[in-house]
């Protein structure tokens, strides 16, 4: 189980303090697992796998079951996709946005913003 847990650590850029901190998992929990003194308990890994956007049964095994498996790792993230998926003028916004130079995205969101502020009688 604690290589997955590595591994997941080194892909996604966290250290074990930050996921220790994040979940409420004591390091030195994580430092008996890494060793071998102890076998994390199913709330532990589920806690993890909650941090990581994973099954638990990915923690344990390093496989995906069909059941629990998130394509985004991110629940903001996928909150955000799904918004675009289902709202027409944001696909059509997001597709011309795609290869746009940063300085035009944010010229299109100030634009975007003036005239939310028009319409609630915020004009500058």
């Amino acid at each position: 189980m604690y290589e997955i847990f590595a591994k997941l650590l080194k892909a996604k850029g966290f250290t074990a303090y930050q996921v220790s901190k994040a979940t409420g998992i004591a390091q030195s929990t994580l430092s008996d697992w890494k060793s071998g003194k102890s076998v994390p308990k199913a709330d532990k890994i589920q806690k993890i796998a909650d941090f990581f956007g994973v099954s638990a049964e990915y923690i344990m095994t390093g496989k995906e079951g069909d059941q629990g498996r998130k394509y985004y790792l991110n629940d903001e993230t996928a909150a955000i996709a799904q918004d675009i998926f289902e709202n027409k003028e944001l696909r059509l916004l997001f597709d011309a946005a795609r290869d746009a130079d940063p300085e035009d995205i944010e010229t299109v969101h100030s634009m975007l913003l003036a005239l939310k502020r028009k319409e609630r009688g915020n004009v500058d």
